[in-house]
């Protein structure tokens, strides 16, 4: 009954159908593809690195794109046999076989060059900060071994320095790899959907045979159950169906048979595709295309060829990395240059270069950045959004355009019947249920009848018990939602009444006649004869129709009201089929009549109409709704489908993708020329674009178009198509989306900034090339994806500015230690616990703040201006927060140093004299004398002073960090995790101060209570300070305070 999908009209009428999707061919060029050696030695290393040379198809991109004519399955059969020189009765020789075999390779879909994941974290290892933080580990090392073989006496501080490096870029990488090794598993998705084995007949023999050892001009045999082996012609069928649900995302089942009927060879009846699945039937075919030359290899090499680039936070990270890095390298070299001028201590020239490099670098960005996505993937995951690829949670928060399939995604994949037409009336019945079966020998009732008895829909054993609408059913999908409409008219009484009237001869729907007829034995022993099918085909095989419960003769004023109905049906979108039946004479059928199909011993002309039906595949709940949300966001929705133009919009209207008051352009088959819908613009906002319309445009064409149009519906679609669309909205500028489903769906996918597969209907092809997977297929689901994208992008902004807040307290001491000569105030290795220990849960906490606003009511974030990191957020963390966590890190510093006899003035230029190991009588500012041992003790009580006064001031900053325009006051406090931050920094603290042995290792030792407190004023005055400045930008959220400082 799979042909019902398709619903033909008289000339003037429109042809609806629903559920082709147009296939584009690029050039199918045969290459010759051979297998070389290798020597011994070479195998042995690309096993090692999993080198595997990929074997050419002699395909570009620009190839796989580019429409080709193809002819094969539109010649005659003979000139076809004549072609590629095989015989249609005993197909090839095994000698003509092995030498095509030779000559075109196997019949197999080629694998994509492996990456070695040694030598990606190998890469990992040596790029963004850890080039700097290696540097730095190495510098370390060397100055640690020279000291140890110059020096009596040397400071093991910096091999542990060189070992902390070491570990934390070792951990981060870690961090990245995890995150980054998602190794393509697309090609072997594309690989277990190929058969093992076919039936060839070669010779005159039917074979068994691999797969792999088919060729073209092979005569192969294909039956239910089956996977097609290649690209056949099919020359022989019965009741032959394939499911396409992998190359269109439509489920009903396909007739094939020997007719060619499209030049389109997705479309056309006479061609099987390589790995579509069999449902029934038997066919018998001349392979046309093998391996990578098919059209699923096609569709294989596009995907994997197709790269979407990096995400717009990758994009940003890196040159984050970059600017931290040249900034880094370039203070550490002038200053080093400055410290060996001036005393000549390459070692302590060394130390300062690896202060400078470590404190201008956030080591816990990585990690903060990982988790915090990690984190926000999880609450995504428990609202149906699994994420594969982490960078892909902020890409959807930044979408501006979703391009989106239409079937299972926007609608229920779930054909609905919507509304009935009898008495010249139309009703709309979408989903109501009735507490009786309408009553018997009404027009209702006859209607019903007929949809009840010429059906061949069942439910599954196993949903029996289940309500009605949650009930699965075995059939075509017409078929069920009559069923489903049948039994919700009845109040569940299908089966009891269809037990009643038995089934004694049927003709199954074909595409010749667009019918299916059955007749039925009724109660009294008398047959009845019920038919449904295309609308016009019905209507013309009756003379009678039922009108207000009366049989009259059809005449011309009923086939008025007729064309009138299914105008209004059809032009809703909807799949309409009309139904008869006949009550035959009990003289010329008496009970014990033998019906017979072949011949067709039954009448099938002179029949009663009864009326129409019509159905529709439904929007899903809360699709409309989303759809709402995504206008309000500003995001533009668009919709990319195989449907039927009219359909498309009908759907379209539905789910608000297209405002029903708007007046709709229309860039149909047949329409003369681009420009007479781009003249039309002034009074049109939505566009609907058909697929052979779609061909005939260029590229510029295509980007006017999608920049003009609020509104777009691409109907009749094909793969290559779908990729050019993405292709389009990304050169306007566009953060695309992109669902889908199918294999078709996979070069989408994979070249859209984020391929958003379906859970549920998806195929594993699809899954494999999206970035994320909505686990219950409803595009509602995507709006929490992008509020939640949007979400983690403000609170990364603000981990991102708690983070690099404390660069400035610990870049400062450096910078005085190398200009003023003071002993160093800050140790690194105390950096380096600030950087990944104390810093890291806090700014990972933020992950967890609520919205302070409506994020959903603003526009997408512009990637061009709206950074992760801006100068005005490094304005704010460096030029305001740092600089106060300067002061409270240098205020602790001088009070200890001046209660321990060193007033500043002592303090200045000293350092010299300070390190020098063999001077042991240092006076300080009341003439008491300190050894190197007295003095690095003091300095290491310096170190866990102004340690200490960076945590008590991150405190503060973490609190202000958690809104950016909102008062604290007015922004609820929800974020409990964030109180565990606050915890963990005083827990390491603690342990890194205090504990035995640990704070020995680290060298931060004897603070006291009264020093600890110094910084707390700091951390008041930090709070107060940025509270009127958000006081400020909300009163005037378009000053200069709000200009420069609002990050």
């Amino acid at each position: 009954m799979d042909d019902v999908t398709e619903v033909e009209r008289s000339e003037d009428c429109l042809v609806i159908a629903s559920s082709r999707k147009v296939w584009d061919q690029g050039a199918m060029s045969k290459t010759t593809v051979q297998a070389t050696e290798r020597e011994p030695e070479r195998k042995i290393w690309d096993e090692i690195f999993c080198r595997k040379p990929k074997k050419k198809t002699g395909l570009s991109m620009a190839d796989l794109k580019r429409d080709v004519e193809m002819d094969d399955h539109k010649i005659p059969l003979e000139e076809f046999a004549k072609r590629h020189k095989t015989n249609l009765e005993k197909g090839l020789t095994d000698d003509d076989a092995a030498e095509r075999l030779k000559k075109d390779g196997l019949n197999r879909l080629t694998p994509p060059k492996a990456k070695s994941k040694l030598v990606m974290f190998l890469l990992i290892l040596v790029t963004g900060f850890n080039i700097l933080l290696w540097i730095g580990s190495i510098a370390s090392l060397t100055s640690f071994l020279i000291e140890y073989y110059v020096q009596p006496q040397y400071n093991i501080e910096n091999l542990y320095l060189a070992a902390v490096l070491f570990l934390v870029v070792v951990i981060t990488s870690v961090f990245q790899f995890y995150q980054e090794n998602k190794s393509s598993t697309i090609m072997k998705g594309f690989a277990d959907m190929v058969p093992p084995m076919a039936t060839v007949i070669r010779d005159g023999k039917h074979k068994e045979i691999q797969v792999q050892d088919l060729v073209v001009g092979d005569l192969v045999e294909c039956k239910g159950g089956d996977r097609c082996p290649a690209d056949i012609r099919i020359i022989k069928s019965q009741g032959f169906k394939l499911d396409y649900s992998s190359l269109t995302g439509e489920n009903d089942p396909i007739t094939k048979t020997p007719e060619f009927t499209h030049n389109n060879p997705l479309e056309s009846r006479n061609v099987a595709l390589f790995s579509t699945n069999v449902v029934e039937g038997y066919c018998k075919g001349i392979v046309m295309l093998t391996g990578d030359r098919t059209i699923m290899g096609r569709i294989a090499a596009l995907t994997s060829q197709v790269t979407s680039g990096k995400t717009p936070l990758s994009t940003e990270m890196n040159h984050f990395i970059n600017v931290i890095g040249i900034v880094a390298i370039v203070i550490g070299v002038v200053f080093f240059a400055i410290s060996i001028s001036i005393n000549r201590n390459i070692v302590s020239a060394i130390i300062f270069f690896i202060g400078i490099v470590v404190a201008n670098v956030p080591e816990g960005i990585v990690a903060t950045i990982t988790v915090a996505l990690t984190l926000t993937a999880q609450k995504m995951s428990a609202k149906n959004c699994l994420v594969k690829n982490l960078h892909g949670v902020e890409t959807l928060g930044s979408t501006s355009t979703i391009c989106s399939d239409k079937t299972g995604t926007l609608t229920q994949n779930r054909m609905t019947v919507t509304h009935t037409w009898f008495d010249n009336n139309v009703n709309d019945v979408t989903d109501t249920v009735f507490p009786e079966p309408p009553t018997p020998n009404t027009t209702e009732g006859l209607i019903w009848r007929c949809a009840t008895l010429c059906s061949r829909a069942e439910w599954r054993n196993e949903d029996i018990n289940q309500p009605i609408k949650k009930r699965e059913a075995n059939g075509d999908a017409s078929e069920i939602a009559l069923l489903r409409y049948g039994a919700l008219r009845s109040n569940d009484t299908v089966d009891k009444f269809r037990a009643a009237w038995p089934k004694v001869a049927e003709i199954p729907f074909n595409s010749s006649n667009k019918y299916q007829v059955s007749v039925h034995r009724n109660e009294s022993d008398r047959f009845v004869l019920v038919m449904k099918g295309a609308p016009e085909k019905i209507l013309a095989r009756c003379t009678d129709v039922v009108m207000n419960n009366k049989t009259i003769k059809l005449g011309h004023d009923f086939k008025a009201m007729f064309t009138h109905a299914y105008d209004k049906l059809g032009g809703m979108g909807e799949r309409v089929l009309g139904f008869c039946d006949l009550e035959l004479d009990p003289e010329k059928f008496p009970e014990d009549f033998d019906f017979s199909t072949e011949p067709i011993n039954f009448p099938l002309e002179g029949l009663r109409f009864l009326g129409l039906i019509s159905m529709i595949d439904p929007p899903r709940p809360g699709v409309p709704e989303a759809v709402k949300l995504c206008q309000d966001a500003r995001i533009k929705v668009v919709m990319v489908t195989g449907d039927h133009p009219i359909t498309a919009r009908a759907i379209a209207q539905q789910v608000h993708i297209i405002n029903k008051d708007y007046k709709v352009a229309h860039l149909v088959e047949d329409s003369d020329s681009f420009d007479d819908v781009i003249n039309a613009y002034e009074g049109e906002k939505a566009v609907i674009v058909h697929g052979e319309q779609l061909k005939k445009l260029a590229v510029e064409q295509l980007d006017h178009l999608v920049k003009i149009y609020p509104q777009v519906v691409f109907s009749r679609t094909s793969p290559t198509q779908k990729l050019q669309i993405v292709e389009a909205y990304q050169r306007c500028g566009r953060i695309v989306a992109v669902t889908g489903d199918g294999v078709n769906d996979a070069p989408a996918l994979r070249k859209a900034d984020i391929g958003i597969a379906m859970g549920i209907a998806g195929t594993e092809v699809s899954k494999q090339a999206a970035d994320m997977i909505l686990l219950n297929d409803n595009f509602a689901s995507i709006i929490t994806g992008v509020e939640e994208g949007r979400l983690i992008f403000d609170n990364l902004k603000k981990a991102v500015a708690y983070v690099l807040t404390s660069n400035v307290a610990e870049l400062t001491p450096f910078l005085l230690y190398a200009t003023t000569g003071i002993p160093l105030p800050l140790s690194i290795v105390a950096i380096l616990l600030i950087d990944v220990g104390t810093d890291l849960w806090p700014a990972i906490s933020l992950a967890y703040e609520e919205a302070e606003n409506n994020i959903m009511k603003r526009p997408p974030r512009n990637p061009e201006h709206d950074k992760l990191v801006n100068y005005r957020l490094l304005s704010f963390t460096y030029l305001q927060i740092g600089v106060i966590q300067s002061l409270a890190g240098f205020t602790t510093y001088f009070i200890v140093m001046a209660e321990n006899g060193f007033l500043p003035k002592r303090l200045y230029q000293i350092r010299d004299t300070w390190e020098d190991q063999g001077i042991d009588d240092v006076d300080d500012s009341y003439g008491q004398q300190w050894s190197y041992d007295q003095r690095k003790t003091l300095e290491h009580c310096c170190h866990g002073a102004f340690f200490f006064a960076i945590v008590v001031v991150q405190w503060a900053d973490l609190i202000v960090a958690r809104t950016r325009s909102a008062s604290l006051l007015s922004h609820r406090f929800s974020n409990t995790v964030l109180l565990t931050g606050m915890l963990s920094t005083l827990v390491l603290s603690y342990l890194f101060l205090f504990v035995p042995g640990v704070h020995v290792v680290f060298q931060l030792t004897g603070l006291r209570i009264r020093w600890a407190m110094v910084a707390v004023p700091f951390g008041w005055f930090l709070v107060l300070f940025d509270e009127t400045r958000r006081m400020a930008i909300r009163r005037n959220p378009t000053g200069w305070l709000y200009r420069e400082t609002y990050y």
